[in-house]
């Protein structure tokens, strides 16, 4: 009971700093003008009917058209090189995670249960 009261009191001393920050923040005169440009680009965009997609490709051509050669080299030289193979071992139930990529679902909820730090010491071992 007393780990939930803790618990509970720390994320709202997390909460008064989150809130703090963002305070700072919105008091922050480059944000302030980079919002104003968000919003007005968003509504000129919307006045003319154009995606983000579109605004791309109207201000560098080569940004849309050439990015397809530009994959097809990659691809033909071997692309990007595979990521290593990581196994973590949870144990406190022994289930065991292999992952070549950080976004895997039981990982990221190890994470979110116990910490990333914490899930990292549970690396076995790494392999090709």
């Amino acid at each position: 009971m007393s780990s939930l009261l803790s618990n509970y009191m720390q994320k709202e001393e997390q909460l008064k700093q989150l809130q703090a920050e963002l305070e700072k923040l919105e008091n922050d005169e480059r944000l302030k003008a980079e919002l104003e440009f968000k919003n007005k680009l968003q509504a000129l965009m919307d006045e003319f009917d154009k995606s983000a997609s579109d605004v791309i490709e109207l201000l560098n051509p080569k940004a849309g058209s050439g990015s397809g050669a530009a994959k097809s080299t990659a691809a033909s030289s071997g692309g990007r090189r595979k990521r290593k193979l990581k196994i973590y071992k949870n144990p406190n139930t022994g289930e065991v995670v292999e992952t070549r990529g950080g976004n895997q679902k039981t990982l990221k909820s190890w994470k979110d249960e116990f910490g990333a730090d914490t899930v990292e010491s549970w690396l076995v071992r790494v392999e090709d």
